[in-house]
């Protein structure tokens, strides 16, 4: 259900996870997503700027696409993820263009305020889409109402296909040596690009203010 303008009366900055939760993150990989979900949400919760504006979603895919709603950053809950099954990323990425049009409240000529910010999405896989995917990649870029300000996608691993992450954004990083400690330093970046936004989205006015991202930890590549 789109939201409506009285529930939300402050802008907000939407930001979307979606998880790989496909069998191939079972064990270690799966245990460190949740901890860095969790370390996430923690971080950002001793953020002033952030508990003002940030709103969160987590999107898990592995045979099909689970969406937690869009949620205040103080009502949010990290989810208890476990991982098994293939990885229908197309349908990630279908439930994140459902997200941007039922969820995100668009600016309106001669309102009484202005809608969202542009939402951030953040990307985790350590494999291949093992559904169609192309046509929601092609959705996502071609939209012009409630589109999105930052696409991250963050491959893990020797199996992601980096040309397939390129296809979907333009923004891709590569974690080749996955470990409980790396996908820890991910989520912390994450938290500071989070950070960073929810300064700079209302000196802005647009949200789209991660063009200066921090730059990513020695052991993820920028591609």
């Amino acid at each position: 259900m789109a939201m409506n303008f009285d529930e939300s009366p402050s802008r907000r900055l939407p930001v979307y996870l979606l998880l790989d939760t496909s069998g191939s993150m079972a064990g270690a990989p799966i245990v460190a997503v949740n901890n860095g979900v969790g370390l996430l949400y923690r971080e950002l919760l001793n953020n002033p700027s952030s508990v003002e504006t940030v709103w969160m979603s987590v999107i898990t895919f592995a045979a099909d696409a689970k969406r937690q709603p869009l949620t205040e950053l103080t009502h949010f809950t990290p989810p208890v993820l476990t991982a098994g099954g293939p990885t229908a990323m197309g349908a990630a990425l279908k439930e994140l263009g459902r997200a941007l049009d039922t969820e995100i409240i668009p600016n309106v000529p001669g309102g009484d305020r202005k809608g969202d910010y542009k939402p951030l999405a953040f990307l985790l896989t350590d494999g291949v889409p093992t559904d169609e995917w192309q046509t929601a990649a092609e959705a996502l870029k071609k939209r012009t109402v409630g589109r999105l300000g930052t696409f991250v996608a963050l491959g893990c691993g020797d199996e992601v296909k980096v040309d397939v992450l390129k296809a979907i954004t333009d923004k891709v990083l590569l974690m080749r040596d996955v470990q409980g400690d790396t996908l820890q330093e991910f989520f912390r970046w994450v938290s500071a690009s989070i950070k960073q936004a929810s300064i700079a989205a209302p000196r802005t006015g647009t949200g789209e203010s991660l063009t200066m991202m921090p730059p990513p930890p020695p052991t993820i590549e920028t591609i």
